[in-house]
């Protein structure tokens, strides 16, 4: 399974559709950028943030998301381990993962702030279905970039 940043396969819409929370005073963690980059895998079912900050250098958190009902993940898995199918469903630290101090603060902010904002939920499952078109070979590569950016939104 590998994972490929959005802004690998779409980068101008990466550019203007990437979220970044900036935080005042909020417990656990400093002030400053959060930039929440999305990743997906080759394989259906996969979404990743990478977490990085303005006040470090590495990523400090990656967070495993899914939206997708407990029965599509206990299928996807094939495992039936419950505990960890209902964390697929996520937002969830990615186990597989180095997390950083900040990670169970930056999963708190993702959950409190970015996974509220219906919009923006739809703008990540709008670049899953198109990372999906061109991975599954529904879309060409020729004109992956050609998907233009809706207006920028500030939230």
């Amino acid at each position: 399974m590998a994972l490929e940043l959005l802004h690998d396969r779409f980068p101008a819409l990466a550019e203007h559709e990437t979220r970044t929370l900036t935080v005042f005073k909020r417990d656990g963690l400093p002030d400053g950028s959060y930039a929440f980059l999305e990743m997906f895998c080759n394989e259906p079912g996969c979404v990743l943030f990478y977490v990085l900050s303005s006040r470090h250098k590495d990523v400090q958190a990656v967070i495993g998301w899914g939206w997708e009902t407990l029965e599509f993940y206990a299928k996807w898995f094939r495992h039936g381990d419950p505990q960890a199918v209902a964390e697929m469903k996520g937002p969830v630290l990615n186990p597989l993962s180095p997390q950083s101090s900040l990670a169970p603060a930056i999963l708190e902010l993702a959950k409190d702030v970015l996974l509220k904002d219906p919009a923006y939920v739809e703008r990540v499952k709008r670049h899953y279905a198109l990372f999906r078109e061109l991975v599954d070979g529904k879309r060409t590569g020729a004109g992956r970039d050609r998907q233009r950016p809706k207006k920028r939104r500030r939230a």
